[in-house]
């Protein structure tokens, strides 16, 4: 009964957004629109139905789809938790913000650094700002001068609740006047909690059902084998870390109850996706309201036997993003633009919120592709990080990824075969490595001098030393 009562919520909300027209362009609510990040914890891009993907259902998810762009080649800056938000929230690479590993809250940990945080940068324009959920930068939350937001809540580990963000959204929306526009950041765990299942652990929040047996679960995906020459620093790394990686001895049943379990995650943070809108719409707020959804990372989902995140490949690295603008009538359509999310978000959001991009952010809005979803910059490259941190003895191995068009280069800075090529189009699976083919030596070439081009523009470390 609640199931059919959350869908009947939805198909509410979707036929309202239906009605709207062109000529909402601009509220009357507000000069400027609200602006609302909902994010997830370890969301790899296929997992929503509105990609396609039988094995789930994410109703609220595919209402925003519905009604706005999804960008189907999405990258996090860095599949790791606190890397990925602190880009994301800065518009800066992780490498730059001496964040490629998970931090403490540290005051002043960016002191002396030219770092403009999200909350501040709107909050200087005249928006309320409210965060709530999980956080994961190395800014305490109690330096409210420095991150910016008015209110930040539900933030601790020790607190993580998604089930009880929707409501911490009501209060904090239900405080906003008309006459002034608000940012407001939903940031949920789930489907993080697949980390615990994989260890056979209680999980940190509500329980999931047991998983029924494996031929009865999601089969094993398509590129489930470890594809020939992989780079020998992966398996490596899988090896040092029974807590990150419990999955070495793993066969395809495991895997076939792991899919489920994470597809279950997945729908049970979708429902509380889906009460967050319906707040919105509920308290008068979302056809003045332009939603960005996204996750700061994937995971490997049985993908060439990986689960959790830190590798380079697709299922760790592209993530899910949709803009819904509610304030005009769109049917969904989907983007091949690249976008690397951390360095591309908040100027995009400054641009629907018509506020100027700070400085200090080199990225680029992608506005004008949400508005025309079939152009596309040929010429735009985007760079991943990761940095391996599974403990000390793994800090000093890191990769670089770099993605122009269709083909995508990976080097890792240790072990005796650190490179992979891929060109995406012809293999999206990443299961056929060009790295020593003869006719891919050219595109080689050119996106090694591209990173290292990259490199020496970034004063990126890591790159300098790789060759």
């Amino acid at each position: 009964m609640m199931e059919n009562n959350y869908r009947d919520m939805l198909k509410t909300i979707f036929l309202a957004a239906a009605m709207f027209t062109a000529a909402s362009l601009v509220s009357a609510q507000s000069p400027q629109p609200n602006i609302v990040v909902i994010m997830t914890d370890q969301q790899t891009a296929n997992a929503m139905s509105c990609a396609g993907n039988t094995d789930l259902s994410t109703p609220a998810m595919d209402l925003l789809a519905s009604n706005g762009t999804r960008f189907t080649r999405a990258y996090c800056p860095q599949p790791l938790c606190g890397p990925s938000r602190s880009s994301m929230l800065t518009g800066q690479y992780p490498h730059q913000l001496n964040a490629s590993i998970n931090l403490p809250e540290t005051n002043n940990y960016w002191a002396n650094m030219e770092v403009d945080l999200m909350g501040k940068v709107f909050k200087e324009q005249g928006y309320s700002t409210g965060y709530i959920g999980k956080w994961h930068l190395p800014v305490p939350v109690d330096e409210k001068e420095v991150h910016g937001f008015d209110l930040i809540t539900n933030t601790k580990e020790r607190d993580w609740q998604d089930a009880s963000i929707p409501a911490d959204c009501y209060d904090f929306i239900k405080q906003q006047s008309n006459d002034k526009p608000f940012l407001m950041v939903a940031s949920f765990v789930n489907p993080h909690d697949i980390c615990e299942w994989a260890r056979r652990q209680s999980l940190r929040m509500e329980p999931i059902a047991e998983a029924p047996a494996p031929a009865e679960c999601p089969d094993v995906p398509a590129n489930y084998a470890i594809p020939y020459g992989q780079p020998d620093i992966l398996k490596h790394i899988q090896s040092l870390s029974w807590r990150t990686y419990p999955t070495n001895d793993w066969d395809r049943d495991d895997w076939r109850q792991y899919r489920w379990a994470y597809y279950r995650l997945v729908e049970r943070v979708d429902t509380y996706v889906g009460h967050v809108i319906h707040t919105l719409d509920k308290l008068g707020k979302l056809d003045n309201t332009v939603i960005f959804f996204l996750s700061d990372h994937g995971d490997g989902a049985g993908s060439h036997q990986w689960n959790q995140k830190q590798v380079l490949y697709e299922e760790s690295v592209n993530v899910p993003f949709i803009i819904a603008d509610f304030r005009v009538k769109q049917s969904g359509v989907n983007s091949s633009q690249l976008i690397n999310i951390g360095l591309d978000l908040i100027p995009t959001m400054c641009d629907y919120a018509t506020i100027e991009q700070p400085a200090s952010m080199a990225g680029q809005s992608q506005k004008p592709y949400a508005l025309h979803p079939q152009a596309s910059d040929e010429n735009k490259v985007i760079v991943l990080e990761t940095t391996f941190a599974n403990g000390k003895e793994n800090y000093g191995i890191s990769g670089r990824c770099i993605i122009h068009n269709n083909w995508k280069y990976i080097i890792y800075s240790k072990g005796e075969k650190r490179e992979q090529l891929f060109n995406l189009a012809d293999d999206p699976g990443e299961m056929n490595d060009l790295i020593d083919h003869g006719d891919a030596q050219a595109i080689k070439k050119k996106l090694v001098s591209l990173l290292s081009q990259w490199g020496q523009a970034n004063n990126d470390p890591v790159v300098k030393n790789l060759y």
